[in-house]
């Protein structure tokens, strides 16, 4: 410490400065109690309080750190908000997901939506760059000579909806061929849950099946009287192979072929996803021409499916005829299997365990298992709604303008969950729609020919939206890059972001103008993230009923037309 000295010069004492500037003055008392030279003695009680506190503060600067601590706490007092007899409450928000939030931000949003004047004609402009790496034709080569001697007959027996039958018919040829066996016309199983007794003919052209496959592999639709013979007329009583899920062809030649040549005749029945997809090329030559040429839908299904194509086109004559279809997985026993949580309260709980109960008789309700619905929307695994859907497609640009054919099973609560969906897009249709009663009555009960009759019209779609995945999506974007040169128009949307951007807590503070236009700014980078993915070419592990490129389609000039004839 340093005091302040006292000089005597011209009866005056002037304070010598300090001689570090690192360190505070201290003030110093005389021994008479008296300040310092410098301090003026006549001050008032509260000027010297003031310096006293001031004092003490240099004197113990450790006080400092409390400050802001201590003038919050007085302000909460002055105020009155602070009550120490009470304990705070603190609320918790629910878990990302767990809550559906989407009819929150529509509400919120559909006011900017409805005056943005800025997606004209987006049909038209959607795939800015629609082909990569060059165009693409079919190009499945037809044998022209005739076949050798069979080695017997196979019966395989195909599970699942209509698309899952696909596969197995497709990979059935392959087997069939690849073995110099005659293929019986394959058996379809009845599911629990399509519920759909309809045959091979009800759904296909079994004598253009036949015929186009006829120098390749021989297909017939009855087993001989005298093979039948041995076997008493009961397929039962035919030897069974079980066989692995993705087996490959070199397992078929190594031990299915030695007991074809033994008996004559086989069955394989589960038959669906037998056959690796990563195959030589003679078998995925097979493969191409049973989906691609040989599969044609049966006369009563192609003749309405075309008049609904043609339809669809007419209403879209303000958009050239260019329409977009979307696949919509909302039924009930979708919703149900995906154990989400939406906004039906109790009735949807009680409706969706039931469902689940019917069609999964206990799979949900093992001991230990723990279901959590936040965590399944929040990993994009939850089925779209409609109102989502008509975001989503907003957000991308279309507009109200926009025509939109709806490919989907009996929607779940329909009156009530379609509605935003047709708010935006009022030129909506479905089958139901497009076709009278009388049209549809045929097919009415039978859920593989309605899906058939949307496969049609979804084919033939200038954009087509998948929303859950599955086997119906997967087979039409394989069938649209084969009959459109190589490019998919195709709108997969992430629905991981999706499901973080609908669950938008903070959607209530901040402008709507800005929410909408960062919105969209994200659908637009998602619906060009699709387009940049519309072309792919096969990796050794995908399906080729999905990536036809390059084992059922080459490589062609640009000045050609890309477009194939093919009907399908």
């Amino acid at each position: 410490m340093h005091p302040y000295n006292r000089i005597p010069s011209s009866g005056q004492s002037t304070p010598s400065p300090p001689p570090s500037p690192l360190r505070s003055p201290r003030l110093r008392r005389s021994k008479q109690g008296r300040f310092a030279a410098g301090q003026q003695p006549g001050r008032t009680f509260a000027q010297r309080l003031a310096w006293l506190i001031l004092s003490v503060l240099l004197r113990r600067q450790g006080i400092f750190l409390f400050a802001p601590l201590i003038y919050i706490s007085g302000m909460l007092l002055y105020m009155g908000t602070v009550s120490f007899d009470v304990v705070p409450v603190i609320k918790h928000r629910p878990a990302p997901g767990s809550v559906y939030r989407s009819p929150q931000v529509y509400a919120k949003l559909r006011p900017e939506m409805d005056s943005d004047n800025s997606t004209s004609d987006t049909i038209s402009t959607v795939w800015k760059h629609s082909y990569k790496s060059g165009e693409w034709q079919p190009c499945v080569n037809r044998s022209s000579g005739g076949l050798p001697e069979s080695n017997g007959y196979i019966y395989v027996e195909a599970n699942g909806g209509l698309n899952q039958q696909r596969t197995s018919i497709g990979n059935a040829v392959a087997v069939a061929g690849y073995l110099n066996a005659t293929l019986i016309i394959p058996h379809f199983h009845y599911h629990s849950i399509w519920r759909d007794p309809s045959k091979f003919k009800d759904i296909y052209d079994e004598d253009y099946f036949i015929t186009t496959l006829e120098n390749d592999v021989q297909v017939v639709n009855t087993i001989p009287e005298y093979i039948m013979e041995r076997f008493d007329h009961n397929m039962s009583n035919v030897y069974n192979f079980r066989i692995k899920a993705w087996s490959s062809i070199q397992y078929y030649r190594d031990a299915v072929l030695p007991k074809l040549l033994e008996e004559k005749l086989i069955r394989i029945s589960p038959f669906a996803n037998r056959l690796s997809f990563d195959a030589p090329p003679a078998v995925q030559r097979l493969r191409c021409l049973a989906n691609y040429e040989a599969l044609r839908f049966s006369s009563p299904i192609l003749t309405l499916g075309e008049s609904l194509v043609a339809r669809m086109k007419k209403l879209s004559a303000n958009n050239s005829g260019k329409y977009i279809s979307v696949h919509l997985r909302f039924e009930e026993d979708m919703v149900a299997f995906s154990c989400c949580v939406f906004d039906g309260g109790e009735e949807e709980i009680q409706d969706m365990n039931a469902a689940r109960e019917r069609g999964w008789r206990g799979k949900f309700t093992k001991p230990g298992r723990v279901i959590r619905p936040g965590a399944i929307r929040i990993n994009g695994k939850c089925p779209l709604t409609p109102l989502e859907v008509g975001l989503m497609l907003r957000g991308m640009g279309f507009d109200k303008s926009t025509s939109i054919y709806l490919a989907s099973g009996k929607i779940y609560k329909s009156e009530k969950t379609m509605a935003p969906l047709f708010e935006m897009f009022p030129l909506l249709q479905t089958k139901e729609m497009l076709a009278s009663a009388e049209e549809l009555a045929p097919f009415k009960n039978y859920s593989s020919r309605m899906a058939a009759i949307d496969y049609t019209v979804c084919l033939h779609s200038e954009v087509f939206v998948t929303t859950q995945g599955g086997n119906f999506p997967h087979f039409l974007m394989g069938h649209r890059r084969y009959l459109y040169g190589g490019h998919s128009k195709t709108v997969r949307p992430d629905k991981r972001k999706l499901a973080l951007l609908f669950d938008n807590p903070n959607i209530g503070y901040a402008s709507i103008s800005y929410l909408w236009k960062s919105f969209k700014r994200q659908m637009l980078n998602m619906r060009a993230h699709s387009d940049a993915k519309g072309f792919e070419l096969k990796r050794p592990n995908d399906s080729i009923y999905t990536f036809p490129c390059p084992d059922c389609m080459c490589r062609m000039n640009k000045s050609e037309d890309s477009r194939s004839s093919s009907a399908t």
